[in-house]
């Protein structure tokens, strides 16, 4: 398969946090992975920066580990990890002081992309713009790099907002989501706005209703601190999840523009309506076997957090007015998944009686695992006996239609940075678009903290409190299983 690649300028990517878990994981081996891709330009350059003092050699040691450990030793190439490495530098730097400064802005280069990777706290966000610019490290051009949390609330984002505006430019400035990265969630826009088969149905008179679901089997683990203060819905709907319902969502834009996408984006969380107190299940993982509870893995017997949300949504506006949305997310459940169903309504009239029983087409979107999509349609049952009716599945996975070309497909981060360098805000989160998330979510998560409501626990293993079930029984709908 043969595709075209938008070139890349010459760059220096410094990764502030260049010794920490997201850099080591996630974000060097995906570009040792777009390096052997050939897209990363000749004179490229990746600069660590964190507090350990290291010299060049043994940061770069520390990184072989990391792409042995997370790409696979029988993935790589000794001589292609030796000439990626070659472009590692490393400065030790002092994110709240003023040492290492001075050493960033020597080695920092004319002419070429100058990036900026905020893998760190967030609390350290505005430290890092506001010593960027005093040092002179980046310039008009620059790009900055920040991963969430966007705030815990509309007040905090709004300060973020403030701190990031008040050095750089909303252009310079990439809110990254990965999930916008991952090769399922671009093809939806694909499958809408580029195949006239979908894009006339794709409303509340063909479409009964949506779900999106993301479930994961592991509980918090070692960010129990972290989580037992966000929760859920902080921690996913407010963000990844809202993201999805966004690009189902929205209108077409005029053009696949970064603005003019993000714009038709912003008008969906806009017309998002407040969700009724009976339209929620806040859940919580209780303790089966060796499992711990999650009050044991946050170590908080009276913790109220949740770590399963499910919610009804309503999207106010012409195209889907009368269509619900169901969203659900949660930990220890029992599977890991991530899929958008859209349920297409019943033919209006059924030529084949009620003994033919009820089909439905649905469209599933898989994100996580095996990605691809699958489109179930209506058939006769093969065989003689009369008209028998069954569903069977359309399906697409990237790996049965891509064949070797699969493998070839880039992991999330690996995009979304080679984005950055390309100046391509598409699939990254606009600030008024921050902002009016948590506008949405702040009622929300205040009215059950006003209640003190307390999530129900539910079973590990389980797909989540079987309260979650009624939002959709109470209508004569289901969700979808979660599949092991």
């Amino acid at each position: 398969m043969v595709s075209r690649v938008i070139p890349v300028d010459p760059f220096d990517l410094v990764i502030f946090g260049g010794t920490g878990d997201l850099a080591r994981r996630k974000i060097l081996p995906g570009l040792y992975r777009r390096f052997v891709a050939g897209q990363m330009p000749e004179d490229a350059r990746i600069i660590g920066a964190a507090r350990s003092d290291l010299a060049d050699e043994s940061y770069r040691a520390d990184i072989r580990e990391a792409l042995v450990e997370f790409i696979g030793k029988g993935k790589l190439s000794e001589e292609q990890m030796a000439a990626f490495l070659s472009r590692l530098h490393y400065v030790a730097i002092d994110a709240t002081g003023e040492s290492g400064w001075k050493a960033l802005a020597a080695l920092m280069r004319e002419n070429v992309v100058r990036a900026f990777y905020f893998s760190v706290a967030p609390g350290l966000f505005g430290e890092l713009a506001e010593r960027l610019h005093a040092h002179g490290v980046a310039n008009s051009e620059s790009r900055i790099v920040i991963e969430k949390p966007f705030g815990r609330d509309l007040e905090s984002a709004r300060e973020l907002n403030r701190t990031l505006a008040a050095h750089f430019d909303e252009t310079q400035i990439y809110r990254i989501d990965h999930y916008l990265g991952k090769e399922t969630v671009q093809n939806l826009m694909a499958v809408r706005f580029g195949n006239v088969l979908f894009e006339p149905l794709w409303n509340s008179q063909y479409v009964d209703h949506i779900q999106i679901t993301v479930a994961e089997t592991v509980g918090v683990g070692g960010r129990g601190g972290y989580y037992d203060r966000s929760g859920a819905m902080r921690d996913m709907v407010q963000n990844h999840l809202m993201q999805l319902l966004c690009l189902i969502a929205m209108e077409p834009p005029a053009r696949f523009e970064p603005d003019e996408v993000r714009d038709e984006k912003l008008k969906v969380i806009r017309a998002l309506e407040p969700v009724e107190r009976d339209d929620i299940v806040r859940g919580q993982y209780a303790a089966k076997g060796k499992i711990a509870s999650y009050h044991a893995d946050v170590d908080d017997d009276d913790s109220i957090t949740e770590s399963f949300i499910a919610m009804k949504l309503h999207v106010s506006n012409w195209r889907w007015a009368g269509t619900p949305f169901y969203v659900r997310t949660g930990k220890r459940l029992r599977a890991r998944q991530s899929e958008i169903a859209v349920v297409f309504k019943d033919a209006p009239h059924s030529i084949f009686g009620a003994a033919a029983g009820r089909h439905r087409n649905i469209l599933t979107i898989r994100l996580q695992p095996n990605e691809g999509m699958t489109l179930g349609v209506t058939i006769k049952e093969p065989g003689p006996g009369g008209m028998r009716l069954v569903d069977v599945p359309l399906d697409m996975s990237f790996a049965d239609a891509l064949g070797p070309d699969a493998d070839e497909i880039p992991e999330a981060y690996e995009r979304l940075v080679m984005d950055v360098m390309r100046g391509n805000q598409t699939l990254f989160m606009r600030g008024d678009e921050v902002e009016a998330a948590w506008a949405w979510t702040d009622p929300i998560i205040e009215g059950w903290e006003r209640r003190e409501d307390a999530p129900v626990p539910y079973e590990p293993g389980s797909s989540g409190p079987e309260e979650s079930a009624m939002l959709l029984h109470r209508e004569n709908r289901r969700w979808r299983e979660i599949r092991e």
